[in-house]
């Protein structure tokens, strides 16, 4: 992972991490206001040898002490140094509990021990420290003093009085928010992290990279309208998301196919955007001014007649059966040049309609007498009608929706394109967040100059109510541009394509912005 990976799981994640911290904050301050608050009394001790005048005794009796100040220091916490301090001060605890209010410690080359108490009454806490360095006084006296003398050649002094002190030595709140913070703001990235990790999904392109080699040819702007709005090329053509279409539009036509153009677009899973996706395209196709067929394979749920507005009881299937003639079925859309193959009924085998003879010289037909065929097919790991279909065109378009399949299962869609030998033309990612951590970034502002744009086409639009009806040369132009499938006459006979061409319908008229008298 690079640092941008970790850049973009902490944003992804911002969340959990500030909650993360924020609870250990909590748990630390709530931790800290429930303890009750204890205070350290501390007095010291200074310890020294009595022997002798001269330098060389002083000396001796130097090192004597100090190899006596550990010996001391320990002595503090024995029944011998704690029983006469809960006598005279009337304690009521044992050795043992008081020794754990006190400690004991000698500074390193030095003769002195510090005694600390700790208690949760500070003026008791500074009375039971004095009390320990006048007991511990006396202890070392009666030990060190020799049978049949009366002076020790050690004495103990305290030279420093234990006072009540003023603030409690902990909980130290601070502190203890301090750590809390930085504790919970470890777990937080590492839940963040750990995320990521055990995430699968595939959400943005480097995901994509990690499956498969093929090309990413598209990714598709997410739009919280797209349900209301599913044909944005048609209905918005300004939008970021029909933007997306038209630059898949662009890197298609330059995808070397062998000379063929027949695609199947499919996807992994169901309502991953692969009917929108694959109606968008034709119309951006055919804006471009390409003869596009358009083909709703999808013989177990289709929605290419119902997103376009057309009728579609009778299609492909009654076409591949041989009970109508294609020219009757196959429906010209909006003024443009594009024409519409909707499914049919829906028969009860759907992938051997789709891998018969019939179907693969309705695809020669459709190949030779329009500059691209578009087929949207079903999620490949559900059925096999996509991966038998993409056989028997040049590629397969293949639509992955952001967040929605896991890298296992776009890798099974990619084997069963491969298992049947079929080519995976490109991959497409739909439903990309324009906004966020997983956002794409599609290059430039898509605002540019569109402000200007709007206003001219709402007057363009009330000025053509006033236009003239067309003349006799216009009239040629349309003709020409509703010119039926060109095909010979075996494959006219074997298809059923009638001499008539199929006719122009009003279902779905184009907005303004896309008419087109191009033939």
């Amino acid at each position: 992972m690079e640092l941008t990976d970790y850049i973009r799981i902490l944003r992804k994640n911002w969340l959990i991490i500030v909650l993360a911290t924020v609870l250990g904050v909590g748990a630390a301050a709530g931790y800290s206001l429930t303890r009750t608050p204890m205070y350290e009394a501390q007095s010291t001790v200074f310890v020294s040898s009595q022997a002798g005048n001269t330098i060389q005794d002083l000396q001796q009796g130097s090192s004597f002490t100090q190899a006596r100040v550990t010996t001391y220091t320990n002595l503090v916490s024995t029944p011998i140094v704690m029983n006469p301090v809960i006598a005279e001060l009337g304690l009521g605890v044992t050795a043992d509990q008081l020794a754990e209010m006190v400690s004991a410690n000698s500074p390193l080359n030095t003769t002195l021990i510090a005694i600390t108490v700790e208690n949760a009454d500070p003026i008791l806490a500074a009375n039971i420290a004095n009390a320990m360095a006048a007991s511990l006084t006396s202890a070392v006296e009666a030990i060190e003093t020799p049978n049949g003398t009366d002076t020790s050649p050690v004495r103990l002094t305290r030279v420093k009085d234990a006072i009540p002190p003023l603030s409690p030595s902990s909980p130290n709140v601070p502190l203890n928010i301090a750590l809390g913070a930085l504790v919970g703001l470890a777990l937080g990235v590492g839940v963040a992290v750990l995320r990521a990790v055990l995430d699968t999904k595939v959400r943005s392109p480097r995901d994509i990279e990690l499956v498969t080699d093929r090309p990413m040819i598209g990714a598709i702007a997410y739009d919280p309208k797209a349900k209301e709005r599913p044909l944005i090329v048609h209905a918005d053509p300004l939008s970021p998301r029909a933007e997306s279409f038209r630059a898949l539009r662009t890197n298609l036509q330059f995808l070397d196919m062998g000379g063929r153009a027949s695609f199947v677009v499919t996807s992994s899973l169901p309502s991953e955007g692969k009917s929108t996706t694959a109606i968008n395209l034709a119309i951006a196709l055919a804006d471009a001014g390409k003869r596009v067929a358009l083909l709703d394979t999808d013989l177990r749920k289709p929605k290419v007649a119902e997103y376009l507005g057309i009728e579609g009881g009778a299609g492909l299937t009654d076409v591949l059966i041989g009970r109508t003639r294609v020219g009757d079925v196959m429906l010209p859309w909006g003024q443009r040049s594009l024409f519409v193959l909707p499914a049919g009924k829906i028969p009860p085998n759907p992938s051997e309609l789709l891998g018969s003879p019939q179907m693969h010289t309705l695809l020669e037909v459709l190949e030779r007498d329009f500059d691209v065929v578009i087929c949207d097919a079903p999620p490949l790991l559900p059925v096999t009608d996509a991966a038998i279909l993409a056989k028997a065109t040049s590629g397969a378009i293949l639509v992955v929706s952001s967040g929605r399949p896991t890298r296992h299962q776009l890798g099974g869609a990619i084997d069963a394109l491969e298992t049947v030998d079929a080519k995976v033309a490109g991959i497409v990612m739909s439903m990309v967040p324009t906004r966020g951590p997983d956002s794409y970034a599609y290059g430039y502002g898509y605002g540019y100059g569109y402000g200007y744009m709007q206003e001219p086409a709402k007057k363009t639009k009330a000025a053509k109510a006033r236009k003239p009806a067309k003349g006799p040369k216009q009239a040629r132009r349309g003709q020409r541009a509703a010119q039926p499938v060109q095909n010979d006459a075996a494959m006219a006979a074997q298809l059923g394509f009638g001499d008539a061409p199929p006719q122009m319908t009003d279902a779905a008229p184009p907005t303004p912005a896309f008419r087109s008298d191009r033939p």
